[in-house]
């Protein structure tokens, strides 16, 4: 197999469509299906399964795909090196980023980071800690974001200590403290976010004893602050998050402290293409504080 064959496999694999990908990739549908169906005869099984909805990988084609992943950019990383000993600075980058940093940070890395390289193509994917880890680990990202705790087995480097804040509807908390405690925490009803999405919250919960049952299970931080806002209970927060809500809440130190450490990951952080080990660099240069 060619790398065009990989790089047909992983651009249907990614956008769901021999019409679109023939688009993206300026072939033909037909060019397009001939090379699947030349993969599949050459592997022996079948990769993709195609209907009237679309087309989707088999489970043969989802274990493969991280596969081809490493061919693509061990092929990217080759090109890399070779515009580098020519003295360019060329290349693509693709990382994986959750919402605050997204909202944070990510603009000021885009812009600083194009100033000095503006020939390196930049990829952003964001997702919840659960969908980054696994595109770092499949090779669909490059660098990853992620907090230390969700990084998990992937090696990751810390950058940045984020204490976790609690949240709770304008007046709504006695004026005796300027935090809030476990005892106080216990007294309200909570707003929280599905598993894979806040994983530091939920290990302070658990450390804590707070098994409180919620009724309001949401993905995205803005939506998880507007249910506070409204009055239908409260939350904890890094802090990163909460300079982004447009909502009128209070946000109060917690007690006792606690917070998720932010790092940027990658599978294997000795051994990246020029482009991704100079974003690496810049990351760390820019952003460690820990």
């Amino acid at each position: 197999m060619t790398l065009l064959t990989y790089q047909v496999f992983k651009t249907v694999a990614d956008i769901g469509s021999f019409h679109k990908a023939a688009d993206i990739l300026g072939l033909t549908p037909s060019a397009i299906s001939h090379t699947i169906s030349s993969m599949e005869s050459e592997l022996g099984f079948s990769v993709v399964t195609r209907s009237k909805t679309g087309i989707a990988l088999t489970n043969y084609g989802e274990h493969l795909l991280p596969y081809v992943n490493a061919v693509l950019n061990s092929d990217e990383s080759l090109k890399q090196v070779i515009d580098e000993m020519n003295g360019l600075k060329t290349g693509c980058v693709k990382i994986g980023v959750f919402s605050s940093v997204c909202t944070n940070w990510l603009p000021d890395i885009l812009h600083s980071f194009r100033e000095k390289y503006a020939d390196v193509k930049i990829e952003v994917y964001q997702g919840t800690y659960d969908e980054v880890a696994y595109w770092i680990k499949t090779g669909v990202v490059d660098l990853g974001f992620l907090s230390v705790s969700s990084a998990k087995d992937i090696p990751i480097e810390p950058l940045y200590r984020d204490p976790l804040v609690c949240v709770l509807p304008k007046g709504t908390k006695q004026p005796d403290t300027d935090y809030v405690g476990i005892e106080e925490m216990r007294k309200h009803q909570f707003v929280t976010q599905r598993e894979g999405t806040d994983a530091d919250i939920q290990n302070f919960l658990k450390e804590n004893h707070l098994r409180m049952e919620s009724r309001y299970h949401v993905v995205d931080d803005l939506s998880t602050v507007r249910l506070v806002d409204k009055g239908f209970g409260i939350c904890l927060m890094p802090e990163l998050v909460m300079r982004d809500i447009p909502y009128d809440v209070d946000t109060f130190p917690i007690r006792p402290e606690a917070c998720r450490i932010i790092g940027i990951a990658a599978m294997n952080p000795n051994f990246m293409a020029p482009a991704v080990r100079t974003m690496y660099n810049h990351i760390l240069e820019h952003y460690k504080t820990i």
